[in-house]
């Protein structure tokens, strides 16, 4: 790794860190200030939320995120216009995605602190899951070319289905980042913040456009395995039980396709799949939870699914739209 491509990264790493630091030295008061629910009444409700959201709450949040979301997709849109190379050094398009989305963390910042509310007062907390669980699911379509989508085996899609995916993904990426990132008042709890430092550094690969370090293999690898520490200690310190479906089931994913675009020698993966499967059955064993094991395979097959549904879809519009441009031709 160039060392001006490992400063980017660990610069990233940094700022990551220090923005999380700065909510949870500022988030203190507001468990004393707003009447937050702070309970689960039932599956995929938000309970950080107050109970009588104000009305300043719901537009503050809504226009935030609006001129967030759409200030980096014009900002995507008026890089990929000059059609720029990949290089080391910032250009103004990294600037200025850096500048809006540093203007937009004060402004969420500021929001939270005088009235609390993300937007989960108005949507469901599996729309912020599903657009994260998306996101992943289009990182595994795009790396399918380099690293294969299991056990490094190459699926062929149609071309054209890999080149909307490549040329629109920055875009879909930014609302889920962008998304998730106003859907949570900026609280201190340890999830709040082990979820915002993951944001951040999604937030900082949307730094990088057409820079080298935006497709640096480890930095991809630790943006897309991080998820696993995240949901694991998040489920841990929730005290729900499901933590090892988190850990057992994107380490499979780890296993399965991610170890595969980081260059590591075939000893080595077969290493660590022996130990993945290895330490999965004992502590499955020990636990005394062997029905337990179907943990595992959720969300591996909740990622394969949904690649298959995306690739339908895109299979029948494309044949509806090839039916619709023959029959224009032959009309003519």
């Amino acid at each position: 790794m160039k060392t001006s491509t490992r400063n980017t990264i660990l610069s990233s790493i940094a700022t990551a860190f220090a923005l999380t630091t700065v909510i949870w030295l500022t988030a203190g008061s507001l468990a004393s200030r707003f009447d937050v629910v702070n309970e689960k009444y039932f599956s995929f409700y938000y309970p950080w939320q107050t109970r009588n959201p104000t009305t300043m709450a719901y537009i503050t949040v809504w226009v935030g995120y609006a001129l967030h979301n759409i200030s980096a997709w014009v900002v995507i849109y008026m890089a990929k216009k000059e059609n720029p190379k990949y290089q080391t050094g910032f250009r103004w398009f990294n600037w200025a995605m850096l500048a809006l989305n540093g203007v937009f963390y004060i402004l969420h910042w500021i929001q939270t602190q005088l009235w609390y509310d993300g937007l989960a007062i108005a949507v469901p907390e599996v729309t912020s899951q599903g657009s994260v669980v998306l996101m992943l699911v289009v990182i595994l379509i795009l790396e399918t070319p380099r690293r294969g989508l299991a056990f490094g085996k190459k699926v062929k899609f149609h071309k054209r289905f890999m080149q909307i995916v490549r040329e629109y993904h920055g875009y879909l990426f930014s609302w889920a980042i962008i998304y998730t990132f106003w859907y949570h008042p900026m609280e201190n709890t340890f999830g709040h913040l082990a979820g915002f430092f993951y944001i951040f550094l999604l937030l900082a690969q949307s730094v990088l456009l057409f820079n080298r370090a935006h497709l640096n293999k480890y930095w991809t690898f630790l943006l897309e395995a991080f998820v696993l520490i995240h949901g694991t200690l998040v489920a841990i310190s929730q005290g729900n039980g499901i933590w090892p479906m988190f850990a057992f089931g994107f380490g499979a994913m780890i296993v399965l396709t991610q170890m595969y675009g980081i260059g590591l020698q075939t000893w080595v993966r077969r290493a660590l799949a022996v130990s993945f499967v290895v330490g999965m059955s004992l502590f499955y064993t020990l636990s005394g939870n062997l029905a337990g094991l179907n943990e595992v395979i959720r969300i591996p097959f909740i990622d394969y699914l949904l690649i298959g549904l995306l690739y339908l879809i895109f299979l029948g519009i494309n044949g509806v739209v090839s039916l619709i441009s023959r029959k224009s031709t032959q009309a003519s």
